[in-house]
């Protein structure tokens, strides 16, 4: 049985008091919502067999199908999930000007998100203003204090055994149950896939800030205000917050919001297991964009946690796992097919350091330049071509 997490106390000696995140209210519109499934984390301890196996059979639907689920009954409480936003507004609204310049990213030159992103653009260079502002922990800052925001100094207990506990608790349960759904041996995917470094391993921790839907911004990124996309490492753990801006992209070609569903995560499939499951993992194409009407006028702040595998990898599908013996491979997945393209014609394909870091570097917000994006229309839906690495990526705008 897994141990529900334990944080250190708030109250402690040179902790600053806290004001309390009050969660928005949700969207009184009708909304065609995406119909997430729900894994109840806490069954796959269950001592019937039939009940984890039920647990695998859904699980097993939904990330072929969605590549999408809602993660409930995980270890944390909604109190000390809450806890945990209280700190990261506690962050936007107390962030020095010095310490912004101080620990300003370099996603251009370094491939990776770590450190402080001010709300234009998502260069080292100031561009224009998409009101996305946000703090990226990578083992580094876990490392080095000097790398860390001094408003967050205090609470940096916290801060570590919240991310401890979603690595190797958390998203260690979650890789036994996928692990599970490919009929391998419980830890593999773990064992062979997860990187194991410090609390994030080789993935990273984001605060983010989604400030209330600016006219001017959304009218020159039509709304949008992160492009549509895949993750690339093994799991991206999201908390599902009120002010509905998530988007996924359904098998039917419809983007549909995903609904607030209190103190769940929203677990997403990244590429690196959609490569290892040879596409039975479904990496979903997903966005944020404006949220609904009446809910305009909020901001929307964001705690998530990108699971990482390990960099050095090239990803292989685990043809040893009896799922793939028996079903084989799904080429109609975009990065399980691109990768065996590349396979048959003799070529490595890349890292996952690499395949990862040059995403980054080349990430923009919809009212940057994007030289290297080349639009095309499927079926009449816009979406956005590029190539990376001689892979190439097709995503719905």
């Amino acid at each position: 049985m897994a141990a529900p997490f334990n944080p250190p106390p708030a109250d402690l000696p040179g902790k600053p008091t806290v004001e309390a995140w009050t969660p928005p209210p949700t969207s009184k519109l009708d909304i065609d919502w995406a119909k997430l499934r729900t894994i109840e984390l806490s069954l796959l301890d269950s001592p019937d067999p039939k009940v984890v196996q039920g647990l695998v059979d859904t699980c097993k639907v939904a990330i072929r199908d969605d590549g999408f689920i809602f993660l409930t009954n995980y270890g944390v409480s909604l109190d000390q999930l809450h806890r945990q936003f209280d700190i990261a507004q506690y962050l936007h609204r107390n962030i020095t000007d010095e310490d912004k310049e101080r620990l300003h990213w370099n996603p251009d030159e370094s491939g990776t998100f770590a450190g402080w992103k001010p709300k234009y653009g998502w260069r080292r260079d100031k561009g224009a203003k998409d009101n996305i502002e946000h703090f990226n922990y990578y083992q580094p800052q876990f490392e080095s204090m000097d790398r860390v925001p001094t408003c967050m100094h205090p609470f940096w207990d916290e801060i570590v055994d919240f991310c401890n506990y979603l690595t190797y608790s958390v998203n260690k349960r979650l890789l036994k149950l996928l692990s599970k759904v490919l009929e391998m041996d419980d830890e593999y995917l773990w064992e062979h896939v997860q990187s194991k470094v410090g609390p994030v391993g080789q993935g990273y921790f984001r605060q983010a800030l989604y400030y209330a839907s600016d006219e001017d911004v959304s009218a020159k990124s039509n709304g949008t205000r992160m492009n549509g996309h895949c993750d690339f490492g093994t799991t991206t753990m999201l908390f599902s917050v009120p002010v509905s801006s998530l988007q996924i992209w359904g098998r039917d070609g419809q983007w549909r919001y995903v609904p607030y569903k209190a103190g769940a995560l929203v677990i997403n499939i990244g590429e690196t297991l959609e490569l290892v499951s040879g596409g039975h993992f479904r990496a979903t194409r997903h966005r944020v964009v404006d949220p609904p009407s009446d809910q305009m006028t909020f901001d929307r702040l964001s705690l998530v946690l990108f699971q990482a595998s390990e960099g050095d990898l090239r990803m292989e599908p685990a043809y040893e796992s009896p799922l793939l013996k028996r079903e084989g491979c799904f080429d109609s997945q975009g990065a399980y097919r691109e990768f065996k393209r590349l396979r048959e014609k003799g070529i490595p394909v890349p890292t996952n350091r690499q395949w990862r870091e040059v995403q980054i570097a080349d990430a923009h917000h919809s009212t940057d330049a994007a030289p290297n994006d080349k639009i095309v229309y499927v079926n009449g839906t816009k979406h956005l071509q590029r190539e990376y690495l001689g892979v190439n990526i097709l995503l719905p705008a």
